[in-house]
């Protein structure tokens, strides 16, 4: 990728000065796409190199092989000459994103039942549980993490890898599809962020009575349903300050 025009050499890059403790490449990674799954870095955002260099308090070349990364797995686009952004995705993708999850994801959950012990299936009630009580809080970020925790979870349990490893990307690309194309408020996009609970509930009533067709069947219609409430026309939100989000102070919550 070429960097975007500066004067600022890599060694150069402006140190923030509270920062102390080396941060590894796989922090900075964690912490880029967690800010993005959590929607404080929304879709089209500029991830402009030197202000991340300046957050983490590293050099420039630190922060391009995470870009780098995060563009393989189709969470950020790197223009040429012009940086790197947020990806956005088209409605095309959309649809397609959705398409895989369908595929796989009744396979996923069958294979999971086929493996999971009692404890196994508890632990996703207690996602449940944990997404309602973030959700009375108000906690929507958290509510939106465990959410995708749901899905990610039965994939894990299922000793599937290859297909896990293809739904944390889905995941990770679903909540951009979703934070582009839901409404513009703060409480339609609690709904449409999230899968729901009461579908969860119900999807956990079929895996406790092992019954694969269904539990196939509420899978897709679940996916089915947060298709069809995306709406596809864009709307602009504030851009945060990178030094602000991934500085000092955030590495502290």
């Amino acid at each position: 990728m070429t960097a975007p025009d500066t004067n600022t050499t890599a060694e150069e890059t402006p140190q923030p000065a509270q920062a102390t403790a080396s941060v590894s490449d796989a922090e900075i990674y964690d912490r880029v796409i967690s800010a993005i799954l959590d929607h404080r870095l929304l879709p089209g955002t500029k991830l402009v190199e030197d202000k991340l260099a300046s957050a983490f308090g590293v050099s420039r070349t630190r922060i391009r092989p995470v870009l780098v990364r995060l563009a393989n797995e189709h969470v950020v686009t790197l223009r040429p000459n012009r940086g790197a952004v947020v990806a956005e995705p088209s409605p095309a993708e959309a649809h397609e994103v959705f398409e895989a999850r369908r595929l796989i994801e009744p396979t996923l959950v069958q294979a999971y039942m086929a493996e999971a012990t009692d404890d196994d299936i508890a632990q996703l009630g207690q996602l449940i549980r944990a997404e309602d009580e973030a959700r009375l809080k108000g906690g929507l970020r958290r509510a939106i993490r465990l959410s995708g925790d749901f899905h990610l979870t039965i994939a894990e349990g299922s000793g599937n890898q290859t297909l896990g490893r293809i739904l944390r990307e889905l995941v990770s690309r679903t909540s951009l599809i979703l934070m582009t194309y839901s409404d513009n408020h703060l409480a339609a996009k609690s709904e449409a962020t999230s899968c729901g609970c009461e579908e969860h509930r119900a999807l956990l009533d079929a895996i406790h009575l092992r019954d694969k067709r269904e539990s196939s069947r509420l899978m897709r219609e679940h996916l089915d349903r947060l298709e069809a409430q995306l709406t596809f026309t864009q709307t602009q939100e504030n851009t945060p300050d990178l030094l602000t989000l991934f500085g000092v102070a955030d590495a502290l919550h």
